[in-house]
């Protein structure tokens, strides 16, 4: 047998340290739901809108299910695209305000596609030091020389810019809406800085699709950025209740991805099930576009709620409310108590965040009533000071 010691030695070290993963099987994945007998309230989903179960959304799915069968059965360039596909990128490039749109497997896939058709081994990646790990995979496989500058620092990305060899292409990539800190980038100062260096700029959208922005259309839209911004990234699997990624640009952007994006030709189509359940969501959008305001709103509330107990819940101002602890032992045992007190939130530790800002990833949703949030607050206060936290 193959000598699999060394995975132990390391899992230990991981598990010493806090910082081991495990799989935990759930029994929904609903804002609320039953587990081990208790009620819980969940805040480990990103279906911030609640549309992952909601009826127009599976009517959509088996609709598409009915008509063109479970699978692509072969990738886009073959035999893969289907009316669904052609329909789901038309509109979800009217939503973001781009000429097209190009739909891939997943988020990972998408950022890690568009990143690698590109740039190349001559090149440059500028990534936000907080930016997703697909962004900086996809730099990583595309052999362009990577530099992160310092999260949200654009004098820090000037001073990179200014230090470009002369035959060197200069990518920049960010979040809109950071995934672990709720917190936004500042696109307008970040554009600009583009636009006076001739960089190409990337912004991933993944959290603010279907929140920000009029309708969902997201932050980039919200701040009439489209013009500046020439790779708008966003996930399906978040907001819209379901599955996949997709990049959204110019009609030259999509043809050069459809013939260089690695991750999109290699792959088989998304299953037309998929494509039929993100065009109820958008159908959702359109007939209720306040959806993400709503929600905003809501997060707000909460926030604030639990700044005034004392919580540390860093610059966030969007559906994503982190609660910083610092220490992965101190984070794990606050998860763990508020898990046997009907809440579910994830402990997220490095290196999905730097070193020493452990934190729980609260994250709210339509699925949670504003009673709902009250209960959840006292819980986390009650819970936090049990443990020594406040």
């Amino acid at each position: 047998m193959t000598d699999e010691s060394w995975m132990e030695a390391d899992l230990d070290e991981r598990r010493a340290q806090g910082l081991e993963r495990q799989l935990q099987v759930m029994p929904d994945s609903g804002g609320v739901f039953m587990l081990d007998g208790r009620r819980v309230l969940n805040f480990s989903s990103n279906d911030y809108l609640g549309l992952a179960r909601a009826p127009e959304i599976i009517a959509a799915a088996e609709a598409a299910l009915q008509r063109w069968g479970a699978g692509a059965t072969a990738s886009r360039l073959v035999v893969g695209t289907l009316p669904c596909h052609a329909e789901l990128e038309a509109r979800l490039a009217r939503l973001k305000g781009y000429p097209a749109a190009l739909v891939f497997g997943s988020g990972y896939l998408a950022n890690a596609g568009a990143v690698g058709a590109l740039v190349g081994r001559h090149d440059r990646v500028l990534a936000d030091k907080l930016a997703h790990a697909s962004l900086l995979d996809g730099a990583t496989l595309s052999r362009a020389a990577v530099h992160r500058f310092q999260h949200n620092d654009v004098d820090h990305l000037l001073r990179l810019l200014c230090q470009k060899p002369s035959s060197a292409r200069d990518l920049i990539v960010t979040e809109s809406v950071f995934s672990m800190d709720g917190d936004l980038a500042p696109l307008r100062d970040i554009a600009r800085a583009a636009q006076a260096h001739n960089a190409m700029l990337m912004v991933d959208e993944a959290h603010a699709t279907g929140v920000w922005g009029a309708g969902g259309a997201g932050l980039v839209s919200e701040l009439r950025l489209q013009a500046e911004v020439a790779v708008a990234m966003g996930t399906l699997s978040k907001a819209l209740g379901a599955y996949g990624g997709f990049v959204a640009g110019s009609e030259t952007l999509k043809r050069w991805l459809v013939n260089c994006a690695r991750p999109f030709i290699f792959s088989t189509g998304l299953p037309p099930p998929v494509a039929g359940a993100v065009l109820g969501a958008l159908d959702v959008l359109e007939k209720s576009p306040v959806l993400g305001a709503d929600l905003l709103r809501r997060a707000d509330v909460f926030r604030k709620r639990l700044q005034a107990e004392g919580f540390n819940t860093g610059c966030s101002v969007s559906q994503i409310v982190p609660v910083i602890i610092g220490d992965n032992y101190k984070t794990l045992a606050l998860a763990h108590r508020l898990r046997n007190h009907g809440v579910l939130a994830a402990a997220i530790r490095p290196p999905t965040v730097p070193p020493g800002t452990a934190r729980l990833r609260l994250s709210v949703t339509l699925l949670h009533t504003p009673a709902d949030l009250d209960r959840a607050a006292d819980i986390l206060a009650a819970a936090a000071r049990e443990e020594g936290l406040l």
